[in-house]
């Protein structure tokens, strides 16, 4: 892993998903097969394979206090390109940071995570009602998810910290995007550790080659994301759950 600690320019910067993104590290240690953030290396210069490489934004909790002085209220993502609690997190504490601020001045916030670091800071997350936590569970079967993100922590470790944020009284949500191989199993285990569900397919072809290794190419195809859209968004329904179905 090359590690470099950078000075950012700026970091409450404008978003297609929400009204603003902070991401305080470039690069994440979860190195999914699959993810979308590869396309930051065309900017930053990196020639290390995605996985390989983080930049540590230092300065991102001093930007974000001068920044959100000037701009109007927003939800703000966290985050767009990275994963806000890779376990550099432990070490530099910048999402923390960040999250503080944001909830002195009472901006809603959309946290995004593979992690159970989150839970770390759930004292914190509990102290706005503006808040909400997702994690990204790709599949019910933990053997899939080691094919896909094979550095990422397990799917038993983020249903628990669904779980236990849920209990916590946070507004929770589960990112079922990418939706892999055995996601259909994901319903009943979901059950009282969400407020609503998010389902997406396979929109880049970084991690093809999974599917091709491990003989999966039936599941790359848009007729099984749209069976498979369909299922889960009736089984998600019959749990009580909202689930919205992104394609």
């Amino acid at each position: 892993m090359i590690l470099r600690e950078i000075y950012a320019r700026s970091i409450l910067s404008k978003s297609q998903v929400f009204d603003y993104v902070v991401n305080p590290y470039v690069g994440c240690q979860h190195g999914c097969t699959y993810c979308y953030a590869r396309f930051m290396k065309r900017f930053t210069g990196h020639k290390e394979l995605w996985g390989e490489f983080v930049d540590v934004k230092i300065n991102a909790p001093d930007l974000l206090k001068h920044e959100i002085d000037k701009k109007s209220p927003g939800r703000v993502w966290i985050s767009g390109v990275c994963d806000p609690y890779q376990p550099l997190e432990t070490v530099y504490e910048l999402t923390r940071k960040c999250l503080e601020i944001l909830v002195q001045y009472r901006w809603p916030v959309t946290v995004q995570t593979k992690s159970p670091l989150v839970l770390r800071d759930i004292d914190l997350l509990k102290e706005s009602d503006k808040i909400e936590v997702g994690l990204s569970v790709t599949s019910a079967d933990d053997e899939i998810r080691k094919l896909f993100e094979p550095s990422a922590p397990s799917i038993q470790e983020r249903l628990k910290a669904l779980e236990r944020l849920h209990l916590a009284g946070i507004r929770t949500y589960a990112m079922i995007a990418p939706m892999l191989p055995g996601a259909e199993e994901l319903p009943a285990q979901l059950s009282g550790k969400v407020d609503y569900v998010l389902v997406d397919r396979m929109n880049y072809h970084y991690g093809d080659w999974v599917y091709r290794k491990y003989h999966l190419e039936e599941a790359m195809g848009y007729d099984f994301f749209f069976s498979q859209g369909i299922e889960l968004a009736s089984a998600f329904g019959t749990q009580g759950i909202e689930c919205r179905v992104l394609f």
